[in-house]
């Protein structure tokens, strides 16, 4: 009996010590094996869900139709799926611009892309980016800030469209220019370039100055401003807006009035951005001229951050050309058209 109960003793010590190595190899392969694949798992979703942070400061998306193609594009370009966390802030009003610019920068973010409602007033707000380490991209305009608080400039030559704009005109051999010139946002980069080479006829005499004023973009109030000529009774034969949507409300008041405009009219009118409809017009002969205005800077700039392009200067400019209403195609309309 006792022979009987030290061999059960030994059974169930044996068994017991071979039930310990099993668990303890076990749970050693377990915890080995887990570690691995915690370890494997964090690093996958650190990196899938490490994204490119980009805050982008932009004037709203219904300033124009120019702006709209603008915002879309940034938006598909800096999107979650091409590797990026996008925040974005809209506004025509430079301090609100600004205040944007700098929750961005306290936010943390990697890129600030900037599309400033006005040329002045972003010093300090780009040197503290810089002292953040934070990158900063001008798209679409310039602003009057040194050239090391910024990587590159992806800008079209506001100028550079205001003297195509006015040669075109000049070319209209015109016995007498009488202006109304509406203008854009007042200090914005598309305002003072587009305004620049048209008060230099204006200062030489060649040209005369019936009105000078902003709508800010805005269609209903260059309609307003025409008006206003009009009852006026001042003669005027060219309006030279400087946008499409302007040029849009200033037709409507020629409209009212019953006034000819366009190809073969008694008024010439001029606007910029090349958006379809606005082009449209061109070829139907209701309007003369159209400046082109490239809203596409988000690649080239997303080209850049991702070590695909290389910066061989602060300013690149987008090609643009300006559209006679005499010369153009649908063809010109399909290829350089903005929106439907």
């Amino acid at each position: 009996m006792k022979r009987a109960r030290t061999l059960a003793l030994v059974v169930v010590l044996v068994f017991s010590l071979l039930l310990c190595a099993c668990d303890d190899k076990s749970g050693s392969s377990s915890s080995g094996s887990n570690s691995s694949s915690n370890t494997s798992s964090n690093t996958s979703s650190s990196t899938s869900d490490k994204k490119i942070k980009v805050g982008v400061v932009n004037n709203p998306p219904s300033e124009s139709g120019y702006r709209e193609a603008n915002v879309k594009d940034m938006e598909a370009v800096f999107s979650a799926a091409n590797g990026y966390d996008l925040k974005t802030s809209y506004s025509l009003k430079n301090d609100d611009q600004l205040q944007a610019a700098q929750g961005f920068i306290t936010e943390g973010v990697d890129y600030l892309l900037i599309s400033a409602a006005e040329t002045t007033g972003w010093d300090e707000v780009l040197k503290k980016a810089k002292e953040a380490g934070i990158k900063v991209f001008l798209f679409d305009r310039m602003i009057d800030v040194s050239e090391d608080l910024y990587e590159a400039a992806v800008v079209s030559d506001m100028a550079k469209e205001g003297e195509t704009a006015v040669s075109w005109l000049l070319s209209q051999n015109l016995s007498e220019y009488k202006v109304i010139h509406i203008q854009g946002a007042m200090g914005s980069d598309a305002q003072i370039g587009r305004t620049g080479a048209l008060d230099e006829q204006f200062n030489s005499g060649k040209m005369t100055k019936v009105v000078q004023q902003t709508a800010t973009w805005d269609e209903a109030e260059a309609k307003k401003i025409v008006e206003s000529v009009i009852n006026s009774g001042e003669d005027f034969n060219v309006i030279y807006a400087e946008n499409d949507g302007m040029a849009k409300g200033a037709v409507a008041a020629l409209d009212e009035a019953g006034i000819t405009h366009g190809v073969d009219g008694k008024v010439i009118v001029m606007g910029f951005d090349c958006n379809k409809w606005a082009l449209r017009e061109l070829l139907a002969g209701k309007w003369n001229y159209d400046g082109q205005c490239s809203p596409f800077q988000a690649q080239i700039i997303s080209d850049i951050i991702q070590g695909k392009r290389t910066v061989t200067s602060k300013k690149i400019i987008n090609e643009e050309k300006g559209f006679d209403a005499k010369a153009l195609t649908q063809a010109d309309i399909d290829t350089y058209g903005l929106g439907e």
